[in-house]
């Protein structure tokens, strides 16, 4: 049976119109099933340049397009977010942190909703800080832990607190995974990722405009990480998780590491090497699609 999306909102129902204001579109100016029906896979990431180049990678591994092919931005009328598809690939940015992508998922799940699509996986990919991992090793998320290192999301809703689980797809974990056995490029390991509010203190470098611990504290601390399963840092998998969960859509994520925290807080590799490290999770996420299309 299809596997159509969960929207966990009963009053969208009532509405006339939905307009998904932060993408410029909306259900009374926009055809969604024709113009978003036949996805399968979505791709987000923080940054628009990034996923732009993503559609540009998979349209090319799809035969869907080659160098210099244009990929227009569907949300062109906003400079919130980036939006770009080719074939049943839908590549979005999300910004930076859990607000920014918060809204985002909002709108896109209704967006996916509104299209009537199926079977859809979600999968982030990013950069992040590792713990224990050579730099430029790829982390397929097992669960998502807070700062506290515990598998939970907490939001205030109506001046509550409401504590959502951030557990992600296991099997598709498992199945990225060995889709990077069978590219043999990189060092991948599945793990658990913390997410942060944070970049600096939230994430314990020493390199902020404010810090009130010393190195022996921060240290301790990405040690207990380690200890407890964590493998990178970043700060958008927790939202992400509980989201695409209470919408029962199938999600990763992939990032890859650009710096061992154990041996430092400030990236310092060439640009060349960190360009080559980002497309990591695009090469791993790129040929997971392919094998999903029967196109490997």
């Amino acid at each position: 049976r299809e596997n159509f999306i969960n929207l966990c909102n009963p009053h969208l129902e009532k509405m006339k119109e939905d307009i998904l204001y932060h993408f410029a579109l909306g259900t009374g100016t926009h055809d969604f099933p024709t113009l978003f029906g036949d996805v399968k896979f979505v791709c987000v990431g923080g940054s628009p340049s990034r996923m732009k180049a993503f559609i540009a990678y998979i349209a090319e591994e799809l035969g869907l397009g080659g160098p210099g092919c244009d990929y227009p931005n569907i949300c062109a009328g906003t400079d919130r977010y980036a939006m770009y598809k080719v074939g049943p690939v839908l590549s979005v940015s999300h910004g930076m942190g859990i607000p920014s992508i918060s809204i985002m998922l909002h709108e896109l799940i209704k967006l996916l909703y509104h299209a009537k699509c199926s079977d859809i996986t979600i999968i982030r990919i990013g950069t992040s800080g590792g713990i224990g991992l050579e730099p430029g090793s790829v982390v397929i998320t097992r669960q998502s832990v807070d700062a506290t290192f515990k598998p939970q999301l907490e939001q205030v809703v109506l001046g509550k607190t409401v504590i959502r689980s951030t557990n992600l797809d296991e099997q598709l974990a498992k199945e990225l995974m060995q889709c990077s056995k069978e590219i043999g490029q990189f060092n991948t390991v599945i793990g658990n990722t913390m997410c942060t509010l944070d970049f600096y203190e939230g994430q314990g470098r020493l390199d902020g405009a404010i810090c009130l611990y010393d190195e022996e504290e921060k240290l301790q601390y990405l040690k207990n990480a380690y200890e407890s399963g964590v493998r990178n840092i970043e700060m958008e998998s927790s939202v992400f998780a509980a989201m695409c969960n209470l919408s029962g859509v199938k999600a990763a994520v992939v990032c890859v590491t650009l710096l061992n925290r154990l041996e430092g807080d400030q990236i310092s590799s060439p640009h060349d090497v960190l360009v080559e490290y980002q497309q990591r999770p695009q090469k791993l996420v790129g040929y997971f699609i392919k094998k999903s299309l029967g196109k490997v």
